[in-house]
């Protein structure tokens, strides 16, 4: 029987600067100049640099965490549907949606940038997960 429940859901943020994408760069490699060089990202169709894409799964990876229970991903579907920039913060929640068996829950998971209430919230990815959800042996 799993932690988590249907219904419980957790909710993780991060601000994303100019320095955190240059370090999520060094840390997982990912030199693409989209990210990196401002002069190059602007003649693109993003108009300048942008963050990974990965760098806002991270933060539904951050959420999933904060479920009740030792969480363990299974699997997970992503959607990118807009970039990050420099200067905007990153809001990720995990709701739980459905009960599969055993330790294994399906959650929703999403990203928007913008402060809750802002009209100008946008979301930037969305998708779901399937983790496990154990309780943590002692």
């Amino acid at each position: 029987m799993p932690v988590a429940s249907v219904g419980d859901a957790a909710e993780a943020s991060l601000a994303v600067g100019e320095q955190t994408i240059d370090d999520y760069a060094v840390l997982v490699g990912d030199d693409n100049p989209i990210h990196l060089d401002g002069d190059y990202a602007a003649d693109t169709m993003f108009g300048g640099r942008v963050a990974h894409g990965m760098l806002s799964a991270g933060v539904v990876s951050a959420a999933l965490a904060d479920l009740p229970g030792d969480i363990v991903y299974v699997e997970q579907e992503l959607d990118f549907e807009r970039p990050v920039r420099p200067g905007q913060t990153v809001t990720a929640t995990a709701t739980v949606v459905e009960a599969m068996g055993g330790d294994r829950v399906r959650v929703e998971t999403a990203a928007d940038v913008g402060a809750d209430g802002d009209e100008d919230r946008q979301r930037v990815l969305s998708g779901e997960a399937v983790v496990l959800s154990v309780p943590h042996a002692e």
